[in-house]
């Protein structure tokens, strides 16, 4: 688990922001509001935060799959405090904005949506001024300040090397594993059911507390979950349009 932590009442202000919106409503497809020509999927991710324990191992599994530097983390746990005498967790991925500061303040245009809403990096672009990361509402991207060359400690034991290293110099951030996606997707797989097309980081959960879907199918597991639950989205007042939805925690539904 990451060292930053929030404290309680700073976690409810903002949670507060978005939890009040009943499940269904406000969901933003995200390449439609950005501009950028939907495509026939549109990607989110839903974390309960009633399951998720605080392991950690969405974040190895990211640090593996991803070849991450341990000196970087794309994808934190953060404790917020405890509700009923249980202890809560919040995870945070980058959140694939609809409205991505980073994108728009991005002078090279290395930031970009994808048809399916993901927001991207071309890292041959990037010319690291940062703007990026400073723009980002949730502190999603990180500077890659030197070469890392040594061997990543979290293979194989939490996965192989999915995607190349990124080179010094540039920012860096989570992309919902669009590797496995698109892989997956070429062999007629479906993202969130085959576990080979889906985030490492929801795979390797192991109280599946992450849930990956196309919210452009109308029976896809995340669509049921936002239906049947009240969510919400992290700084949603901002109008960033997050594709990351939070089931907040139950008490009477959480393991002592």
């Amino acid at each position: 688990m990451s060292d930053p932590k929030i404290n309680r009442r700073d976690f409810l202000k903002v949670a507060g922001v978005g939890a009040t919106a009943l499940a269904g409503l406000n969901l933003i497809r995200p390449a439609e509001a950005s501009g950028v020509e939907a495509g026939p999927h549109q990607w989110v991710m839903v974390i309960d935060q009633s399951k998720c324990t605080g392991c950690g191992y969405c974040t190895n599994a990211c640090q593996a799959h991803n070849d991450i530097s341990p000196e970087i983390t794309w994808n934190p746990v953060i404790e917020t405090g405890s509700i009923g005498g249980h202890q809560v967790y919040i995870t945070r991925p980058c959140m694939q904005c609809a409205h991505a500061p980073c994108v728009d303040v991005c002078p090279v245009k290395a930031s970009y949506y994808r048809p399916d809403g993901i927001v991207m990096m071309d890292y041959d672009r990037c010319i690291g001024c940062r703007y990026c990361e400073v723009a980002c509402p949730y502190g999603a991207r990180s500077f890659n300040w030197k070469a890392f060359t040594e061997p990543n400690p979290y293979i194989p034991e939490w996965g192989e090397q999915e995607v190349a290293r990124r080179p010094r110099g540039v920012v860096e951030k989570c992309a919902f594993c669009y590797q496995r996606i698109d892989r997956g997707l070429s062999l007629g797989m479906t993202p969130g059911v085959d576990l080979d097309a889906t985030p490492a980081c929801v795979v390797a959960c192991p109280v599946k507390a992450r849930i990956f879907g196309d919210l452009n199918d109308p029976t896809s597991n995340v669509n049921q979950l936002l239906a049947d639950h009240t969510s919400y989205r992290l700084r949603d007042d901002l109008g960033t349009g997050p594709r990351v939805y939070y089931l907040p925690a139950r008490p009477e539904e959480m393991e002592s």
